[in-house]
C-alpha cells in the first residue's frame, strides 16, 4: 500500500501554506497576505514519530466564482478530498466562521474521512477559546493552533498518525511485481494499459486528464501475476482542462509509492520535456527501477529521426541519470508493448541483486587505489577501507572511510559509475553512502 496522503483545505488566506511549510520544514509553498496566491498544488513528505506520510497544500476554496483560477482551485480541492486519507481543515480564529467555511465543512462532513479542524492564528493560549464556535461544524477534532509559531501542531500530528494506515502495518506483503505507468496527461497511459491487458480497462479519449480513479489491474503473463498500477480512471469530471496538471501530480506520486518498476512514457512527437524530467527525478528519489517508453513511435519512425538519434538526445538531457533503458513503442498498434514487461522483470531482478562483499572489495578497492579521493580542504587524506552492500528494497553501497563527511560529490558519482561498470544495475538508481571507519 502507498504511504498516506493528508490534504490541507480551506478558504483563501487562512494560513494553509504557512502550515504546509512548517510541517514539511520547507518554503515550497508561497506565503502572502493576498488571497488565492497558491495556484499550483504543492506536496511534500512529513515524518512524525517514525511514520511517513505525504501532505498536500491546495489553493483557497472559492465557490460560485467566474474567475478561472478560483474555479480551478475549487475543483482541485474537491479532487484532493477524494484522494485524501485524512484532511486538515484550516479556518481563521480571529475572523470567526464565514459562509465559505460552512460550505467547506459541509463538503468535509460528507466524506466521512478523518478531518481535523485547525483554528489558526491562536498564537498564544489567550486565544484558545476562539475554537469553541467552530464545534458547530459537527466535526469532532477541533484544535486551536498557530501555523506561524507551531503552537499545538505536535498534538495534531500525534492524533493524525493514529488514524492513518501505514505500509509497514500490512500483515502480508504482496510479492507480485508492481509496475506503474507514468507520464504527462494524454501521453497514452490508459491506451498502454488496455494494450497490455487485451481489453478496455480504461476509457481513452483525446481529452487530457479524462481518467480519474486509480485502477490497479492484474496482468497474467505466462502464468505469472503482475500488478499494473495505472495512473488513470474511468469517471469524467467537468473543468478537466484547469486541473490536469494537479491531477497528474497526485496520481504520479501515489503510483510511485506503490510500484517496484516505473514505466515513464514520453511522447515521441514532443520528446523529453520538463514535466517528464520531474517525474523521472521523483522516481529516482524514491529509488524505483525506471524504463523510458517512447510512445506513438509509429507516427514518426519513418522520418529521419531514428531511434538511435532520439535515444542519444534523451540520454544527453538526463546527464548523470543516463542509465535507463529506452523502449520505442506504440500503444495503439501494440508495437513492442510486451517488451516493456520483459524489461520490467529484468530490472526488478537487477533491483534485488546482491553483490558479495568479497567481490565488491576485490574490484572496487583496486579502482579506488588507481583513482583515490582528493584530500579535504584542510589537507587531510580521505581513505576508503571497506565497502559492503546493504538494503533489502534497493541497492545501497556503504563505504567505510575516514573524513566521510568531506567526501566530494564528484567522487561519489565516480564510485557509482564504477559500480555500474562492473556490476550492472541497469535502470536502477543506487545509493552510495559513506560511514566513518
Amino acid at each position: 500500500m502507498p504511504i498516506p496522503l493528508v490534504v490541507i483545505v480551506g478558504r483563501p488566506n487562512v494560513g494553509k501554506s504557512t502550515l504546509f511549510n512548517r510541517l514539511t520544514k520547507s518554503k515550497d509553498s508561497i506565503v502572502h497576505d493576498s488571497s488565492g496566491v497558491t495556484r499550483d498544488r504543492i506536496s511534500g513528505e512529513v515524518i512524525w514519530n517514525g511514520k511517513p506520510f505525504r501532505i498536500m497544500d491546495t489553493g483557497g476554496y472559492v465557490t460560485e466564482s467566474t474567475d478561472k483560477f478560483e474555479i480551478a482551485i475549487k475543483e482541485q480541492v474537491e479532487i484532493a478530498i477524494e484522494e485524501a486519507d485524512a484532511l486538515l481543515f484550516i479556518v481563521d480564529g480571529r475572523t470567526g466562521i464565514t459562509a465559505l467555511d460552512s460550505e467547506v465543512a459541509e463538503l468535509l462532513r460528507k466524506t466521512k474521512k478523518p478531518t481535523f479542524v485547525l483554528v489558526n492564528k491562536a498564537d498564544t493560549p489567550k486565544f484558545e477559546n476562539d475554537k469553541l464556535e467552530f464545534y458547530e461544524f459537527g466535526l469532532e477534532n477541533v484544535y486551536d493552533v498557530s501555523a506561524l509559531n507551531g503552537r499545538n501542531t505536535g498534538d495534531i500530528l500525534d492524533d493524525l498518525v493514529n488514524v492513518l494506515s501505514f505500509p509497514e502495518e500490512d500483515l502480508e506483503e504482496d510479492e507480485r511485481l508492481k509496475i506503474a505507468l507514468l507520464g504527462k496527461p494524454n501521453v497514452g497511459k490508459s491506451s498502454l494499459t488496455n494494450a497490455l491487458l487485451g481489453y478496455d480497462r480504461s476509457i481513452v479519449t483525446d481529452i487530457p486528464g479524462t481518467t480519474r480513479d486509480s485502477l490497479d489491474s492484474v496482468l497474467k503473463y505466462y502464468g505469472e501475476e503482475i500488478i499494473l498500477v495505472d495512473t488513470a480512471g474511468l469517471r469524467k469530471r467537468t473543468k478537466v482542462k484547469e486541473n490536469i496538471e494537479f491531477y497528474s501530480n497526485v496520481r504520479t506520486w501515489r503510483a510511485l509509492s506503490k510500484c517496484d518498476v516505473a514505466i515513464i512514457m514520453i511522447d515521441a512527437q514532443s520528446g523529453l520535456e520538463n514535466q517528464d524530467q520531474k517525474i523521472i527525478d521523483e522516481a529516482v528519489r524514491r529509488r524505483k527501477a525506471i524504463i523510458l517508453a517512447v510512445n506513438k513511435w509509429d507516427l514518426i519512425e519513418k522520418e529521419t529521426n531514428t531511434a538511435k538519434e532520439f535515444s542519444e538526445k534523451i540520454l544527453d538531457k538526463l546527464g548523470s541519470h543516463a542509465y535507463f533503458p529506452i523502449v520505442f513503442i506504440s500503444a495503439l498498434t501494440k508495437q513492442r508493448v510486451f517488451k516493456l514487461i520483459e524489461m520490467a522483470k529484468e530490472l526488478q531482478e537487477e533491483r534485488k541483486k546482491k553483490i558479495p562483499t568479497s567481490t565488491l572489495n576485490e574490484i572496487l578497492l583496486e579502482e579506488i587505489q588507481r583513482n583515490q579521493p582528493p584530500a579535504t580542504k584542510r589537507g587531510k587524506e580521505i581513505k576508503i577501507k571497506y565497502v559492503t552492500q546493504v538494503g533489502d528494497k534497493y541497492p545501497i553501497f556503504l563505504f567505510f572511510t575516514s573524513n566521510s563527511k568531506e567526501m566530494p560529490e564528484h567522487y561519489r558519482r565516480f564510485l557509482e559509475r564504477k559500480i555500474r561498470e562492473h556490476f550492472g544495475f541497469k535502470g536502477v538508481p543506487i545509493t552510495v553512502s559513506f560511514k566513518e571507519k
